[in-house]
């Protein structure tokens, strides 16, 4: 499950693509006196000015226009009109109709904030969060987040939550946390709602309750927070919290993957592989799993290349089995470290070459994967990729044993005979010294 984080992607981008407008409608009537509105915005009448910007803005009557809509809004914020001011603003921030420029947003923002409005005071708060326009100040974005909290704006809310949740700014509160994200959840904010869900699983900042969890996660998917519906997804996949129901599980993650969720795109493949929920079908399997990969998602990477590597749901293909072994190698995965420290081994889909199998084989060996200290052992045993030493082999080859490799108890024994009294009790200690040092990581 993900831990909560104090800045949702999704919700930063549909934050700061809103628009400040209440409404944008109840300034504009079906069918605008364009030529009375237009006569008074140029005689000043702030009113009309604002409504003009709007009908530019939206395109009502008049033919859509950034510019014009910023000139007019303009013209109304220079006369005070704290809407138009934050719409202002937001076209500098969006760079609509105007050169984007973030120091002229935040300074039109702030002439909005001051006057109260809240909206504003949310986006001034941001700006500082992130460094936008002035200068990066959690204290300050803390203060103008907390102004438009109290006015009820469930964004400010979410947010002021966020930073009681990562305490910078402010003193770190899991309970402060809990109660800004309730009110945003409360008001249907679906990432309050599913990070709220995530404070109620584990406990943090509310009492653990499952239950709560659950009816949080499906509020916030229901609204299509992808990151909810991962998590309900994976939920029933498991039966925590659910009865276990792959068909549900398919159900959650399929609508999580159309939008675009990597986690969610590798997890139904997995069930299209194993025919869990939905029926078993490899190309589907495939097609789900690339998707997920091109995304730079490791796990889908791996299991893309293991599926290219055995030709199922693809053409066999060794040279991009270990291309997309290598991509997530690259990041740093155990399980791809070892599938191309196998395949240089092997010299499948790559020239053989035994020192990059052993030095791919040393990296998932330090992250705690078996198999790789199985080999990594072996290839120190023969001298194949490094010098040899029965030393270093006894000592992988224990921790591998250690960790479940059944291979690895009768190399180690047969290593052992190679090995003199003494340097057979300096490759234990080595061996509990790397049995410590290299676990799994999760």
């Amino acid at each position: 499950m993900p831990p909560p984080t104090d800045w949702h992607p999704m919700k930063i981008r549909t934050f700061l693509l809103a628009t400040i407008l209440l409404n944008p409608a109840s300034y504009v009537c079906a069918s605008p006196d364009i030529a009375a509105t237009q006569k008074s915005a140029e005689q000043g009448d702030i009113a009309a000015q604002f409504k003009l910007g709007v009908m530019y803005a939206e395109g009502q009557g008049v033919p859509q226009n950034d510019q014009q809509a910023a000139t007019w809004f303009r013209k109304a914020a220079a006369q005070g009109d704290v809407t138009a001011q934050g719409n202002l603003g937001l076209m500098y921030f969006q760079g609509r109709g105007v050169p984007r420029d973030y120091s002229q947003a935040a300074a039109w923002f702030r002439k909005a904030a001051a006057q109260g409005n809240a909206d504003a005071q949310a986006k001034l708060g941001h700006m500082y969060k992130m460094g936008k326009g002035v200068s990066q100040d959690d204290r300050q974005a803390a203060d103008w987040f907390r102004k438009a909290a109290e006015q009820g704006n469930a964004d400010a809310q979410y947010f002021l939550g966020a930073i009681y949740d990562s305490g910078r700014g402010v003193p770190q509160d899991d309970r402060q946390a809990a109660a800004w994200y309730r009110k945003a959840a409360e008001q249907g904010d679906s990432t309050a709602q599913s990070t709220l869900g995530i404070m109620y699983g584990s406990g943090r900042g509310v009492p653990q309750d499952g239950q709560q969890a659950i009816a949080w996660f499906r509020k916030a998917a229901e609204q299509g927070d992808d990151i909810a519906q991962l998590i309900l997804g994976s939920r029933y996949a498991v039966g925590n919290g659910v009865p276990q129901d792959y068909q549900q599980a398919a159900t959650w993650f399929r609508k999580a993957a159309e939008q675009g969720n990597a986690n969610a795109q590798s997890n139904i493949g997995q069930l299209y592989l194993n025919g869990n929920g939905v029926p078993q079908d490899d190309r589907q399997a495939a097609a789900w799993l690339r998707k997920a990969a091109e995304q730079g998602y490791a796990i889908a990477q791996v299991k893309l290349g293991m599926m290219y590597n055995i030709g199922r749901g693809v053409p066999q293909d060794d040279r991009q089995a270990v291309a997309w072994f290598r991509k997530a190698a690259e990041q740093g995965d155990p399980e791809a470290q070892y599938f191309i420290g196998r395949e240089y081994v092997a010299g499948r889909g790559v020239p053989q070459d035994y020192q990059q199998a052993a030095s791919w084989f040393r990296k998932a060996a330090e992250k705690g994967n078996a198999d790789a200290q199985f080999n990594l052992g072996v290839m120190y045993g023969l001298g194949h990729g490094v010098p040899p030493d029965f030393s270093l082999a006894y000592s992988w080859l224990s921790v591998a044993a250690a960790l479940g490799n059944e291979d690895a108890s009768k190399s180690r024994e047969d290593v052992a005979k190679e090995l003199s009294p003494s340097q057979l009790a300096a490759a234990q200690q080595l061996a509990a010294k790397y049995f410590e040092q290299y676990q799994p990581r999760n």
